[in-house]
């Protein structure tokens, strides 16, 4: 995986991120989804290298990144916390300016980016979801049986971590849905090494801990004061996934937030880099260009 590409630890203050980069050109950075690390980029990160520099970090909490002790409000696990990652991370890379791509839970870091780091952010592109305060918002019988996860996750009186880390191979469908075959050999084999540490999987409920409080804050304040999102910005869904049944048209979710939004649905179901990644690659050349 990622030929050319240096794997590295780099130091961003509260934690440590594990890191690959490789390439020339404009940055880009690619922040991955739950439950999965930066590797599940390895066949999208190798063809954008080409035209850019790219960096696929593990974000906070999950594969191989620091996972810092969390408070009673999951601060430490706030997409603002991890948003600081990323502009720590690309500055001792040498990046002070740079495009954000997230997905899933990487989409709440990297538009967490833009509005708090406007001067760093070229360009925004968010993949499978919506602001958290518009989820939330939203949330009705059909998103609560799709999306029980959320609830699962955040509450803390029976953890779910103990549930996860009784068979975390059979909960993250290892060997069925997220086998090697869907994967990649070497991706599945650090999506296993990461689901099967209690650690991780610890951090990753407390991810969704923050969402349900101290992220939703972030966005209400933020739509209280008019803050908007003032780079370019391309929102993308796949059309096999439960994007457009809960919201509709989702990029009308968005406007409200990105004056500059844009985007479409790709033929792919949930994890767009791994069951889609020749259309993902051709979507992002042609906007980070």
């Amino acid at each position: 995986m990622f030929d050319g590409f240096q794997l590295d630890r780099v130091n961003v203050g509260e934690v440590s991120l594990r890191v690959r980069h490789g390439g020339s050109g404009p940055p880009v950075v690619l922040l991955h989804g739950h439950p999965r690390t930066h590797t599940t980029w390895y066949q999208v990160a190798p063809a954008l290298a080409a035209d850019f520099t790219v960096v696929c970090p593990d974000l906070r909490g999950y594969g191989e990144s620091g996972k810092p002790a969390s408070d009673e409000a999951h601060t430490q696990y706030s997409k603002r916390a991890m948003a600081g990652d990323v502009v720590r991370l690309m500055a001792e890379l040498g990046h002070e300016r740079f495009a954000v791509v997230g997905h899933d839970r990487g989409s709440y870091v990297a538009y967490r980016t833009a509005l708090d780091h406007p001067e760093r952010v070229t360009k925004l592109v968010v993949m499978d979801g919506v602001p958290v305060v518009e989820a939330l918002e939203r949330c009705d019988d059909k998103f609560a049986a799709e999306w029980w996860h959320w609830w699962f996750f955040a509450q803390t009186e029976k953890p779910a971590e103990r549930v996860i880390c009784a068979d975390p191979e059979s909960w993250y469908g290892a060997w069925t849905s997220n086998g090697p075959d869907h994967l990649g050999p070497e991706n599945h084999g650090d999506f296993l090494a990461a689901i099967r540490n209690p650690a991780t999987v610890q951090a990753m409920v407390e991810d969704y801990r923050a969402g349900l409080g101290v992220d939703r804050q972030a966005d209400e304040d933020d739509r209280a004061a008019g803050r908007q999102i003032t780079c370019p910005t391309m929102m993308l869904w796949s059309t096999r996934d439960d994007m457009e049944q809960i919201y509709g048209d989702p990029l009308e979710v968005w406007r409200p937030w990105c004056p500059q939004i844009s985007g479409h649905g790709i033929d792919s179901s949930h994890h767009i880099a791994e069951n889609a990644p020749t259309q993902l690659t051709q979507s992002l050349q042609t906007f980070l260009r």
